[in-house]
């Protein structure tokens, strides 16, 4: 007996697109203020608070969906990383390996910054902190890493030194959102060898390298 064709669910579709707009909406508005309403959400979704209610509960349920999005893009970074160090042999060399990191993962932290800001009042230090779990056991890795191949200094065990340039990104990523260009500039991080966060010979330093919107 032949199956029938499988059918695609429009209305489905639409409300994944729907609830897509939402975030999107909530990143920018929460970005801009994070005690952005959710009526105010929903005039820059374009939609009526009732769509919005009809995806999310409340507030805390619309910035836990921000926070899953932000975790699946991590994930993503993380086997974007994992992949590359695999692919450069057992041991490849730490001060590289950390640059990797930071690069990859700064569009991320870019994006779903809004999140730091919300981390206390809507998601819960433990909540926030749970997402970066798979960040700084892999920066801590690294750093280990890097302490038995004498490429950084070893007066700081690897957890609090992650938490240190985690700390110093965070302020670098901050202090490059200040100085953007306005009219709607874009910018990067690139590193480079020299002084920076990580003591020891060959450590990478971060500075913001500003370009033009569609270049």
């Amino acid at each position: 007996m032949t199956s029938p064709p499988a059918t695609h669910d429009p209305l489905s579709r639409t409300a994944r697109a729907t609830r897509t707009r939402i975030l999107e909406a909530a990143r920018r508005e929460l970005g801009r203020n994070v005690d952005s309403s959710l009526g105010d959400i929903a005039k820059a979704a374009g939609v009526t608070r009732r769509t919005v209610y009809a995806h999310f509960a409340g507030r805390a349920a619309l910035v836990g969906g921000l926070a899953a999005d932000a975790g699946e893009a991590i994930r993503v970074a993380i086997t974007v990383i994992d992949a590359s160090a695999a692919s450069r042999g057992p041991a490849p060399d730490a001060a590289s390996a950390l640059a990797r990191v930071v690069l990859t993962l700064w569009p991320v932290g870019d994006r779903y910054r809004t999140l730091i800001g919300l981390a206390r009042q809507d998601l819960g230090a433990n909540g926030f902190s749970g997402l970066l779990t798979p960040v700084r056991d892999t920066v801590a890795g690294i750093l280990a890493r890097g302490q038995r191949q004498g490429v950084f200094r070893t007066g700081v065990p690897p957890g609090p030194l992650s938490r240190a340039l985690e700390a110093h990104i965070l302020v670098t990523e901050g202090g490059c959102r200040a100085k953007a260009r306005p009219a709607g500039d874009r910018f990067r991080a690139r590193a480079d060898p020299g002084r920076g966060p990580i003591p020891g010979q060959g450590r990478p330093s971060y500075r913001c390298v500003f370009r033009r919107s569609g270049r």
